[in-house]
């Protein structure tokens, strides 16, 4: 079903380039800027599978799309400036900010050269539990359980079921089930405990995982001294927010932003929602980050910025570059807003 939506999504991106419906539809649709999203940026991997595939992009694409950027006139800001310019109605260019969530340590790596190669700013929202090296990268762990194994057993509900796992595409049929099943159990405890016994059946070490892809701190302080680079908050634990009580939802915030700081010794002033989808961040979510002193916040919702965003600094839209579509054709589609409008039904704003 993943793999039909991938398919759909491609060609309705080939049909909005070839047409040349984009370039129609900029003008109406492409408003004043746009975040973009990224996670990891690494070289390509060979393997079969990689059901986590759309979370990374390689260093060339992210070049290329900051190619794209300069070439159609378009300013690339901090978090900083882009909120300057939409509280103070700065429109005259257009701008865009690059963002990358959880903190891995391929972004000091390989996205750091390029942005530098660029001066081109970006921010880096940091799960405080994942420069700990205790974090929960369940995705991730799944996804790694699946590759190594042929065949996984797992009770969900009453039922006990058997997957197949021997080949790439009941690898990724497996994970789907799965990944669908873990991000629909009612609470985070709930997630931890069905990921943790899958992991420890498959001797999969969650925090070994973790240790290996994310930043420490020292990573995080090396990063952050790069004046290209702004580090912002992302939870403690990457939780989904709109599943917590209000106070605990308020103190992922505000802990995870106080370990950051003491840990830099600057503000922490921006905000990213762990998944950050309709089901993870709403407005009591969007009220909590305002209330936290957070000058913005991003969702993963998709949409292009308009004026009126500038009412809306805690419930920001990215436009997210999926490595399932790393195509240089795509760029100018991206940038017209014509893929996130056609996403939104054509609605060109929407904040809640």
């Amino acid at each position: 079903m993943k793999q039909l939506r991938n398919n759909v999504i491609r060609a309705g991106l080939g049909a909005l380039y070839f047409s040349g419906a984009h370039h129609l539809l900029r003008p109406l649709l492409s408003g004043v800027g746009a975040i973009f999203m990224l996670h990891h940026v690494r070289p390509a991997r060979e393997a079969a599978f990689q059901p986590n595939r759309h979370l990374e992009v390689t260093p060339d694409f992210l070049r290329a799309t900051i190619c794209h950027l300069r070439a159609s006139d378009i300013d690339i800001v901090s978090m900083d400036e882009l909120h300057e310019r939409l509280v103070q109605g700065r429109f005259a260019r257009r701008f865009a900010a690059f963002t990358l969530d959880d903190g891995y340590r391929d972004n000091l790596d390989h996205a750091l050269p390029v942005l530098r190669e660029f001066d081109a700013a970006a921010t880096v929202y940091v799960a405080s539990d994942f420069a700990e090296g205790i974090g929960r990268l369940w995705w991730a762990a799944l996804e790694a359980v699946i590759a190594k194994s042929e065949q996984i057993e797992v009770r969900i509900g009453e039922s006990a079921l058997r997957l197949d796992a021997t080949t790439p595409a009941a690898k990724q049929a497996a994970f789907d089930r799965l990944h669908d099943w873990l991000r629909a159990l009612p609470g985070e405890n709930d997630l931890a405990r069905e990921i943790g016994a899958l992991c420890a059946r498959h001797d999969i070490d969650m925090e070994a995982l973790c240790r290996r892809l994310c930043l420490t701190w020292d990573e995080v302080r090396t990063l952050a001294a790069d004046p290209l680079i702004t580090i912002g908050a992302h939870t403690i634990s990457h939780c989904n927010l709109a599943r917590q009580s209000e106070t605990v939802a308020a103190q992922e915030m505000a802990i995870s932003r106080a370990r950051i700081e003491e840990a830099l010794q600057r503000p922490v002033l921006h905000f990213a929602y762990p998944y950050g989808d309709r089901e993870a961040a709403g407005m009591r979510e969007f009220t909590l980050a305002a209330a936290a002193g957070f000058k913005t916040a991003v969702t993963t919702r998709p949409g292009m910025l308009f004026a009126e965003n500038a009412g809306h600094m805690t419930a920001l839209p990215r436009v997210s570059l999926n490595g399932n579509y790393q195509d240089e054709r795509v760029l100018p589609v991206l940038t017209s807003g014509a893929a996130t409008a056609m996403w939104n039904g054509f609605r060109r704003f929407a904040a809640a």
